[in-house]
């Protein structure tokens, strides 16, 4: 057995802390550290510290939009070696990020050479790749050494850094951020400028606007890929209400024709930050599981613009119900989350709503104004008290020069002579010889001038928010002009729909739609001729045998059967026999007792109610989707007691029923005493001392009740001349109208 060592506690001083607290005081450092440190975005400039740091490392190095472009590594090497200690991957992976244009809305690097692509491809090492800054990331930088923000020492403390940028552009919600720190992230898609700025102007005209309102301006996110926003409205609202919530995204597509009737589905725009190459490798994946039954093939046929070939397994198919059944199955339509939680006042994480959000930023913007404004007072102020200095040097230009020739120490002799300022006085003795032309005189009145009246302007405004307000509206009308929808970075890619209210059935999607006459025999017998069939006397039936029922349907339609013993049937309209010969047995394809019949077929409507009833009178009215049967044994409808059978089922369409017995007589009483059910017995419809129920019909009361007579012709008559019929359910009734047929029944009811 192996000795086991135990260490000895160390030598006192040392003081005991228990594992818990110490745990818990180390993993909140650890989570505050992430949450502020590399998740989550400042609301002021929407960025990360790792984003800020390259852009302000870019600056340094003097990286402008009009300036060359230098290597990344350089790049990166400066971020991880001055700002940012950590590897120098991650950093160069974030520079990435800035410079792709299908990542970013607005991107803030311009890039020269492979930054990757929306296939998912890496962009190339950063010893090939080079980039400066672009005009976004120079007016989230603008004013920055003015002192406009505050800086703070780097993390080895020789150098500094900005605590947050000027942002003179809504970059939070323009180019939106993603994050994931401990207990908290942030999801924040990218919107559009010129809708932003819209926003902006609006609340600062009106501080006190609803979300409402400004949805009006941000109707929703602008991806830089495009793509089809298929969010409710509501649901829009509620998102930028509350900052939580979602847009579901689809991918653009149209129909092109190619001949003969065929077709193909050309996707043009694909999801944000869907790989375009993993989304073709998923759709021919799911094509070989057969999961996909409606797509044949799909091709990637894509250059400089994506254009991705989906083709049909047929060109019966609906190419709407294709691109549903892939936007169910693929990534062809994502779901992409709004969180926006982010860093207020570059220390406190929360969730914010749209209107929070742009206010914050307003806020951010009239700080950056008054901090640039007063240190624009101090260079006036100093350099108006140089002025002073050499206009008193002017006019004394004679006793100046005395003094600087004669005197031991002349600064101090100016400042005792003259009354000048220490500035004023050192301004004075680095004055050049050829500065002491009159010409150079009245410039500098001019100067004095100008500067003076530029002061007077930045004091008012200093003391006014109202001019403040003025001025940050100037700058953000400036902002929308410079991105306006008008420009090709400007323009909105994404627009918005209403996604198409249907069920995808892959199965009946696959059938192609014709029209069928299903034939049912007396005996059982059932077939489907092709088309339409009108004249239905040629049909041939087996010896003894004869028509039942014909209804015309489609082969994409479901057909219901009511037996005798109250259970229901459904055959699909393409799988029923050819209307060649007689057909075959029903009994083959379901499973119905030998003693009991099939009394009627129709075609099912989603969403229609129907009337069912026994011949011992009992019916009730049942949702005509909760009749169809899944399976081959069927759906017990209603409850019947032998002997009794059901023996009719009929739309329930109007406000008023009729029934009709086997001893003729007829009763009219209000259909709302039917009640309606999933399955059972039902109620008494109308009472018999002998016999049973023949018929049963519902109709509406103003256009009265209506049977075919044996000739094929329609009698109606109006409620005005059944007054002696109308009654109460469950009564006897009396006997039918003169001229209603001896065979008791109204007519076909489908």
């Amino acid at each position: 057995m192996a000795k086991s060592t135990i260490l000895a506690p160390p030598p006192p001083p040392y003081e005991p802390i228990k594992l818990k607290d110490a745990l818990e005081e180390r993993y909140l450092a650890y989570a505050l550290s992430t949450i502020m440190g590399r998740a989550l975005p400042d609301v002021r400039d929407g960025l990360k510290p790792v984003h800020r740091r390259i852009l302000h490392a870019m600056r340094e190095l003097k990286l402008d939009p009009d300036g060359a472009y230098k290597k990344c590594a350089r790049v990166v090497g400066d971020v991880i070696g001055k700002f940012h200690p950590h590897g120098d991957q991650a950093v160069y992976d974030a520079l990435v990020r800035l410079a792709q244009d299908f990542a970013q809305r607005y991107p803030l690097v311009d890039g020269q050479g492979n930054f990757g692509n929306i296939d998912g491809d890496n962009a190339a090492a950063y010893r090939y790749t080079e980039a400066r800054l672009s005009p976004t990331a120079t007016a989230l930088l603008e004013g920055i050494d003015e002192e406009t923000v505050d800086f703070r020492p780097s993390f080895n403390g020789e150098d500094t850094e900005p605590v947050v940028l000027p942002a003179n552009f809504p970059n939070l919600l323009a180019n939106g951020a993603a994050g994931i720190a401990v207990g908290m992230a942030t999801s924040i898609p990218p919107h559009n400028a010129e809708e932003l700025c819209t926003a902006l102007l609006h609340l600062i005209k009106h501080p006190s606007a609803t979300i409402e309102k400004l949805v009006e301006f941000v109707p929703g996110p602008d991806f830089p890929t495009g793509g089809v926003i298929v969010e409710p409205r509501s649901s829009i609202l509620d998102a930028y209400k509350t900052g939580r919530g979602g847009f579901r995204l689809r991918a653009r597509w149209e129909k092109e024709d190619t001949g003969r009737g065929t077709y193909q589905i050309i996707v043009t725009e694909v999801p944000y930050q869907v790989q375009k190459a993993k989304l073709v490798e998923r759709i021919a994946e799911l094509i070989n599981e057969k999961k996909l039954p409606l797509l044949g093939d799909v091709r990637d046929e894509s250059a400089e613009t994506v254009r991705l070939v989906l083709e049909p397994k047929s060109r019966a198919i609906d190419p709407v119900l294709l691109m549903e059944s892939l936007f169910k199955l693929t990534e062809l339509e994502i779901r992409f989350s709004l969180n926006m939680n982010v860093l207020s006042g570059g220390q406190i994480p929360g969730v914010l709503s749209l209107r929070d959000v742009l206010k914050r930023w307003l806020e951010h913007r009239q700080v950056v104004l008054v901090r640039r404004s007063q240190f624009r007072l101090k260079k006036i102020e100093h350099r108006i008290e140089v002025l002073d200095g050499y206009l008193i040097a002017y006019l004394n230009i004679d006793e100046v020069i005395r003094i600087v020739r004669f005197e031991d120490d002349p600064k101090a002799k100016l400042i005792k002579r003259f009354k000048l300022t220490d500035v004023q006085a050192e301004a004075i003795l680095n004055l050049r010889l050829k500065s002491l032309s009159r010409l150079e005189e009245i410039e500098i009145k001019a100067e004095h001038d100008k500067l003076s009246k530029e002061r007077r302007e930045i004091k008012s405004l200093l003391k006014s928010d109202e001019l403040q307000w003025d001025r940050i509206a100037d700058e953000v009308k400036a902002t929308r002009e410079a991105y306006s929808k008008k420009t090709e970075l400007g323009r909105r890619r994404s627009s918005f729909a209403t996604a198409p209210d249907i069920e995808v059935d892959l199965e009946q999607a696959m059938i192609e739609k014709e029209p069928i006459t299903v034939i049912l025999s007396e005996k059982g017998w059932i077939r489907a001729m092709k088309g339409h069939v009108d004249d239905l006397s040629k049909l041939e039936f087996k010896q003894g045998d004869g028509l039942k029922r014909a209804v015309k349907a489609q082969t994409t339609d479901k057909l219901l059967l009511l037996a005798s013993n109250g259970k229901v049937f459904t055959l699909p309209g393409d799988q029923l026999p050819g209307g060649r010969g007689h057909g075959e047995p029903v009994r083959l394809m379901v499973e119905l007792e030998e003693n009991h019949d099939f009394v009627e077929i129709f075609v099912h409507e989603p969403g229609r109610k129907l009337l069912v009833a026994a011949t011992s009178g009992h019916g009730f009215i049942v949702p005509e989707d909760e009749m169809v049967a899944m399976t081959r044994k069927g759906k017990q409808v209603m409850n019947v007691d032998e002997p009794a059978e059901a023996c009719t089922c009929v739309p329930a369409e109007g406000d008023t029923v009729a029934t009709i017995g086997e001893n003729r007589k007829m009763l009219i009483f209000p259909a709302d005493e039917v009640p309606e059910m999933g399955r059972g017995k039902g109620v008494r419809l109308q009472r018999y001392k002998d016999g049973g129920l023949s018929d049963v019909r519902v109709f509406k009361k103003a256009d009265g009740l209506a049977w075919l007579d044996p000739a094929g012709r329609t009698f109606t008559l109006p409620m005005s001349e059944l007054r002696d019929w109308v009654g109460q359910r469950a009564q006897a009734g009396r006997l039918a109208p003169r001229g209603f047929p001896k065979s008791n029944k109204f007519g076909p009811a489908f």
